[in-house]
């Protein structure tokens, strides 16, 4: 009989045995990086991807710094808690809308309709309110028929689609206006949101379906939204929200000093425990992470300052002594629910890895099995569904809802937002703290120059020369990046 000669041993074959018994050699055999990094390291890594071009919102961040430096000396008002209370007030709505935004742009596109769709939902939810749930008396028999047929629309093409949030804001929206319920805050809240995922549906549908170019479809309906918020409201008309005490308190409002500290509580804590639970866990499996001390010196950092934020908010700010006004306003806890809750999407979930990796390459991303169509479509909903957050936002704070709602400088400073928080133009880079960081530079600025009394010109000049610098700074960080060694 012939003898089987023996196999040889090869490094691969050890390998993979060795990975079979040793959970950490699949790791090193897959190629992950499992190298522990000193404090010193980490610092030197970070610098270097700096020069790398991966800036992200550090830029953002420094000139925050520099405008409120030079603010502050420029106006004794300008760091009062009153004015900053009021800051964060009046920038919130176009915050809220430029983290829908942000969606869009991780794909490369673009939304020029939110700031109008805005506006649209917004006068939704006025007319509802001013005419006590009738809408067919306030719109008439052929506005209201329409409307009527468009959500019907939306709904089929969320179905055509498959994308089954967006059926649910047209079929919730349809059936909202045909209960005729009497007037409600939260049942008018609830009715924006959902006119506003439907008007999403419609502009995916155009975008990912048909295949036309974002910047067209939604340059179209910018004009479109805007003759639509005129039909309801009329030329030269105003509907009042200041009457209904929850509307008007959602930006113009303050928790109480115990609901205050609670949210303080929430935030800090919730924020410790997602960031140390992620390090130890990678930790214990063996992973690259940051150093432990830098880790607990971020989280006790931002503890520290929502802490002093927390308390300073919480003295009476009010210029009158004779009034007591304190506590944190409502708008923060809006912001950070969706701040969190966007966060958690594009960071968490598949369909946030899905949105990047489309954004970064859609042809890799389709011979992937992604289903690019449907991720195109849905971020638009995610959008105009977020703007109608905003709307109801900037509606409380003046009061009212009148013919240039969402139009004028809104949707331009909402885009502006998000381009200047670190989220690129050019799709595949951004996250949703980016629009806040953003948000509140312009706030600062259009705040800081209304203090200072300079007309809406120079507010417009300084605005768009921070958005072109932002730009510029976007554009030569992506060069940079492309250059540099892998």
């Amino acid at each position: 009989m012939t003898e089987t000669p023996a196999k040889s041993a090869s490094p691969e074959g050890g390998k993979s045995a060795a990975a079979a018994l040793n959970p950490s050699a699949a790791i090193t055999d897959f190629g992950i990086d499992t190298t522990s990094m000193s404090t010193r390291e980490a610092v030197g890594d970070y610098f270097s991807r700096l020069k790398a071009g991966q800036l992200g919102s550090l830029p953002a961040l420094l000139g925050l710094l520099v405008l409120v430096i030079v603010f502050a000396s420029l106006s004794d008002t300008f760091l009062t808690m009153n004015n900053i209370a009021n800051l964060m007030a009046q920038g919130a709505g176009k915050a809220i809308i430029a983290m829908g935004i942000v969606f869009v742009l991780l794909l490369g596109e673009i939304d020029l309709s939110a700031g109008t769709a805005s506006g649209v939902t917004a006068a939704v939810l006025a007319m509802h309110y001013v005419r006590n749930g009738n809408l067919l008396g306030g719109m008439g028999n052929g506005v209201f028929i329409a409307f009527l047929v468009v959500l019907a629309i939306a709904a089929l093409l969320g179905v055509v689609l498959r994308i089954w949030a967006g059926v649910g804001f047209a079929v919730l929206a349809i059936a909202l206006v045909l209960s005729g319920t009497a007037a409600n805050p939260w049942i008018e809240m609830l009715l924006a949101i959902s006119v506003g995922g439907a008007i999403g549906v419609l502009t995916g549908f155009l975008v990912s379906k048909i295949g036309m170019p974002s910047f067209v479809v939604t340059l179209a309906l910018f004009l479109a939204w805007q003759g639509v918020i005129l039909q309801f409201i009329g030329e030269g008309g105003t509907l009042g929200i200041s009457t209904s005490d929850v509307l008007f308190k959602v930006a113009n409002g303050n928790l109480s000093t115990v609901g205050s500290w609670i949210l303080f509580l929430i935030a800090a804590g919730g924020f410790a425990a997602v960031t140390l639970g992620q390090h130890f866990s990678r930790l214990k499996r063996g992973l690259v992470t940051q150093p432990t001390p830098m880790v607990l010196f971020k989280v006790g950092a931002i503890a520290v300052v929502a802490a002093i934020a927390t308390y300073l908010l919480t003295l009476n700010r009010a210029p009158n002594p004779n009034i007591v006004i304190s506590g944190v306003p409502y708008v923060v806890p809006i912001v950070l629910g969706l701040l969190v809750l966007g966060t958690y999407v594009l960071n968490r979930t598949q369909y946030g890895r899905h949105i990047y990796a489309v954004g970064g390459n859609r042809e890799a991303a389709r011979r992937a099995g992604i289903n690019v169509e449907k991720i195109r479509a849905s971020v638009f909903v995610i959008c105009s569904a977020v703007a109608a957050i905003g709307a109801i936002v900037y509606s409380s704070k003046v009061g009212s809802v009148d013919p240039q709602a969402g139009g004028l400088n809104t949707l331009l400073f909402a885009v502006g937002a998000a381009v200047i928080g670190g989220t690129s133009l050019f799709g595949g880079k951004g996250r949703v703290v980016d629009a806040v960081i953003g948000g509140l530079v312009l706030a600062v600025v259009e705040n800081a120059l209304g203090l200072l009394k300079q007309s809406a010109a120079v507010v417009n000049i300084v605005t768009g020369l921070v958005l072109l610098l932002a730009a510029t700074v976007d554009a030569l960080s992506r060069r940079r990046a492309a250059a540099s060694p892998r």
